[in-house]
Order: structure tokens, then sequence, then C-alpha cells
């Protein structure tokens, strides 16, 4: 980009990175409340677990959207807007008197946050020449990835000392600092075109993959005979179907699917979606080992995923400089040699199994995510020019979203069909053990793949 010196980086991503961190950590921070929501507002499991999926859900629809929001409106604008609206969501959740209400802000803080991820992602790629976006990345993935670090064990404290409220009200104040840091310090990046609304796209959109992430979210909880589950990712994918279709035949899509006539874009994109399923089916099912097969506690069931999660905060930067210095290829590689080795590891477990055999082979396992996720996602859209880099973002994010739902779904699905209740505990374990040897097939796949990316391979345009 031709204006790349005039642009002041530094406040600029730490506005941004402010903005990642809420929205982020805004989606992990209910976990251990949710108890004392159902006792103060008189609701059972059943109906306070949309506080979760919901958002999930909604954020999932938005994504898709985001690519047409980053043409049609200025940088600042769309900055402003979507954490603003995250803002107001998080006011509402905050004074909620009924469920109704709390419900409501919960999905304006969705509808936020599912904006702010990749227009943040596009504003790094553009701000950010070809040789050193793996550094920024890497910035961009230490907040990723430290926010649902600190979520779980915030919010547990939090919850113990004051009523679930405070939640939103320690929220509150840092999206009120980085809106006004937002108004004076964000510039204009993004190049705007005159795109015209096509509503037909956005309702097929939002069925296709509301569809999807809905099922296959629901898959977990209940199971696949359930109508709830088959037909809407019947709906889901038929929609999508449609959707696909009318964006191929569209001059102006919503969601540029060409992007995947890029055979890196689309490698390095199977490969963080593997890498996300077995990252976030693993944040899954093992909490459920510890707990309900182990016996452990709910604090040390998140201490033990604790270090894992911090190791991938800081190996974050690390391995955007090495994606910088050397390429993805090999990052790529070594990465899913280790996932690999890991997830094995968990396919062998027993009543035996202690609690810091977890800890280890998880935090090992989450060094090698880390090598995976954010290098996958830069050498793909490295491969896009400059005006296909909000689609390229848009449809990482939200394929990745896709496969997060797919692969607990899945998982789950598997550790509960392999389950051996004649054995006791040992045969529920057994069913952990196969899920796993599952996720290791899959990440096997990945590295697979791996091997057929090349670094040399760059765009000959990037204006």
């Amino acid at each position: 980009m031709t204006q790349q010196k005039s642009i002041k980086k530094i406040p600029i991503i730490a506005v941004l990175l402010t903005g990642a961190f809420v929205a982020i950590l805004n989606q992990t921070l209910l976990a251990t409340a949710l108890p004392h929501i159902m006792r103060d507002l008189n609701i059972d499991a059943s109906v306070v677990q949309w506080l979760q999926s919901g958002f999930m859900l909604v954020n999932g629809i938005m994504i898709p959207i985001t690519a047409f929001l980053i043409e049609r409106f200025t940088t600042r604008r769309l900055f402003l807007l979507a954490m603003g609206i995250f803002g107001i969501g998080t006011l509402i959740s905050a004074v909620a008197p009924s469920f109704g209400i709390l419900m409501t802000g919960r999905v304006l803080q969705a509808a936020g946050a599912g904006i702010m991820m990749p227009l943040m992602q596009t504003i790094m790629f553009l701000i950010f020449p070809i040789e050193k976006r793996g550094t920024a990345m890497g910035m961009f993935g230490l907040v990723i990835a430290f926010a649902p670090a600190i979520g779980p064990t915030l919010s547990g404290w939090l919850v113990e000392q004051f009523p679930w409220r405070s939640l939103f009200y320690v929220v509150l104040p840092i999206v009120v600092i980085d809106l006004i840091l937002a108004y004076f310090i964000l510039q204009n990046i993004t190049k705007q075109k005159d795109v015209k609304v096509d509503v037909l796209s956005i309702i097929l959109s939002t069925l296709g993959f509301g569809g999807l992430l809905y099922g296959f979210s629901m898959a977990g909880t209940l199971n696949w005979a359930s109508p709830h589950v088959y037909v809407s990712i019947i709906i889901g994918s038929i929609t999508l179907f449609f959707f696909i279709r009318r964006q191929l035949r569209l001059e102006q899509p919503i969601l540029e699917f060409r992007v995947f006539k890029n055979k890196i874009f689309t490698l390095t994109t199977i490969l963080g979606m593997i890498a996300f399923m077995s990252m976030i089916g693993a944040a899954v099912i093992l909490p459920i080992l510890t707990q309900e097969m182990l016996g452990y506690t709910a604090l040390e069931s998140g201490l033990m995923l604790l270090p894992g999660a911090i190791l991938m905060g800081i190996m974050n930067p690390v391995t955007g400089r090495l994606f910088d210095k050397y390429g993805a290829r090999w990052l790529l590689i070594t990465g899913l040699t280790i996932a690999l080795v890991t997830t094995f590891m968990f396919a062998f477990l027993t009543e035996e199994t202690t609690l810091t055999y977890l800890t280890v082979v998880n935090a090992v396992r989450m060094v090698g995510i880390s090598m995976i996720m954010m290098p996958s996602t830069t050498a793909g859209i490295n491969q896009l020019k400059n005006d296909l880099i909000p689609h390229g973002t848009a449809m990482n994010n939200t394929m990745r979203q896709v496969s997060g739902s797919v692969g607990t779904a899945l998982l789950v699905t598997i550790m509960m069909n392999q389950a051996k209740p004649e054995l006791g505990v040992e045969g529920a374990i057994h069913g952990v053990n196969v899920s796993f040897i599952f996720a290791g097939v899959l990440v096997l796949i990945a590295l697979v793949l791996a091997l057929f990316i090349r670094d040399r391979e760059k765009v000959v345009e990037q204006v």
C-alpha cells in the first residue's frame, strides 16, 4: 500500500488490540457465571446456555457479512459502529432485569464482535508490508490466546466476590476508553466501493451459516437424530448452496468465494480449520474428562488448561517473527508434527492419568497449534491482492467458526458413542481416547497437506 509510511501504526494497533481483547474475553467470561445467573433470574440450564451458544451463533452469522461492510463503510466509521454496538450490548447486559433483556444485550455484543474481528485482521494486513505481516499477526494472536486464557479465571474470581453483573461492568469502561481513543486515533485504511446492498444474499448467508452453526452446536448437547440438529443442518446446507451460487453470479458479491481459486489460500484455510477444530474440541473434552471421569474440581480443570493457553499466547509473537524470517512451510510442518504426537498422547488415557500429565501434554500441544494457526492464516491471506483481503479475512474467520462447531460436535459425539457404560469410568475414558484418535487422524491429514505448501509462491501484484 502506498500510504503505509504515513500511517501511525502503533496507536492504531493499540486501539485494535484493545477491541480484540474485550471482544474475545467476552466470549469466555460468562462460562463460570452461568450457575449464578440461573439462580438470580430463575432459569434452567437449557435456557441459560443460550447466553453462550447464542453469542457464538450471532457472531458466526455476522462474520460473512463483514467483507461487504468493510467495502461499504470507512474503517473508522465501521470500527466505531461495531464497538458502539458491542458497548450498548454490554450496558444492556449489565442492567438486564430479565433473561430476555440479557439475551438482547448478548446478541448486540455478538454482532459488534463479529464485525470487529475480520475488520481488525483486514487493517493489520493493509497497514503492514507483506514481509512484516507475520510479526503483526503474532501480536494479534497473543491477544486472541491471552483473553480466553484469563477469561474463566477472572470470571470465577469476580462472581465469588461480586454479583454476576460485575462481569459486564468490568468490560464496559475498557469499551468506552477504546471508543474515545478510536475516535481520535483511528485512520481510514480500507478503500470504499459503491457496493449495493443485496438483501437476498444477506438473508441466504444468515440462514445458511446460521443453520449450520446452530445444527452442529446443538449436536454436541442433543444428538444427531434430534430435529433441532438435522433439520438445521439440512436447511443450512441447502441455503448455503444457493448463497454460494448467487455470490459467484453477482458482479459485487458480499462474500467473494473466488478467493478459493488460489490453491495456497485454500490449503492454509483447511489447515487452520483442522487446527481450530482440534483445539476447540480438546478444550471441550478435557474439562469433561477431568471433572466427570477423573473427579477433579472445575477450578483444577481450568488450571489444567491455563498453561497451554498462556504458552500459546507467548508463542504467537515468536512464530510471527519466525514466519517473516523463514516462511510458513517449516513452521506448519513442525507445529503439525507436535500437534500429531501430543494428540495421540491423549488417546491412551486411563483412570490413573494424572492432572500433571494432562497439563504438560496440553501445554506442548498448544505450542504446536500456535505454530499452525497464525502462520496458516497469514500465508493464505498474503496470496491475495489488497482488494480481496477483506473477503479473505471474512472467509478465514467464517470457516474457523464453522470448523469449531463441527469439530466440537463430532468429537463429543464420538466420545459419547464410543463410551462403554458397562465398564464404568474406564469405559467412559475409552470414548475420550477414541475421540482423540479421530482428532489425530485429522491432524495427520493436515500434515500431509502442509507438505504441498511452498513459501516461494508469492503474489505477483500486491497493489
